[in-house]
């Protein structure tokens, strides 16, 4: 079966295409919308946008992301990841910790991780943010997580949380038991989140 191309510059030119991103860019704003940020930017990324504007609305992202972690911190709340709202948040909270991981921005990186596994209400991604946790305090550097932990072979695209990395190359038992002191480490970091 062949796949329809999509010619990029007719779609420049279309006058209800472009009219469609402004409704979107200003519904994201107005909203405070993360998921339709995400919308946004992967059509602007798909047409070839302007630098600048990917990087307003990726700015724009990781902002409200971090805004209303704050609340839910606050609230003492956590990501529903069936409701699209919170899956982009905690998606744009895990590609900044990958960005700051990968910048070897360590205590950073294992924050953020500690906090997702904190947030997350789904158990896999729980785990799976441990084992990131765990992973940087143990002194892997990112493309050694990538390389030797992460399984990158096996995501399958069209499920919503592709955008995590929660499968690996051993179980996630088996590396929660091997990292233990760690996950002991960044259990005993997290009480300071825990309600009275």
């Amino acid at each position: 079966m062949r796949t329809k191309q999509i010619d990029i510059e007719a779609l420049k030119r279309d006058k209800n295409f472009i009219n469609d991103l402004k409704k979107l860019e200003k519904e994201m704003k107005k909203e405070k919308s993360i998921d339709k940020g995400y919308k946004l930017l992967d059509t602007k990324l798909t047409i070839e946008a302007d630098k600048e504007e990917i990087n307003e609305i990726f700015r724009f992202i990781v902002n409200q992301a971090f805004d209303v972690l704050a609340d839910y911190l606050i609230e003492n709340k956590g990501f529903n990841l069936d409701k699209p709202e919170e899956l982009a948040t905690a998606r744009a909270i895990y590609e900044h910790g990958i960005q700051i991981y990968s910048e070897n921005d360590i205590r950073g990186a294992k924050e953020i991780f500690l906090i997702l596994h904190h947030t997350i209400e789904d158990k896999e991604l729980k785990d799976a943010m441990m084992i990131h946790a765990c992973a940087v305090m143990a002194g892997y550097k990112f493309d050694n997580f990538i390389e030797e932990l992460a399984d990158t072979d096996n995501i399958d695209e069209n499920e919503p949380t592709a955008c995590f990395i929660k499968n690996f190359t051993q179980s996630k038992d088996m590396l929660l038991t091997m990292f233990a002191k760690y996950v002991k480490l960044g259990k005993s970091e997290l009480k300071i989140l825990e309600r009275k």
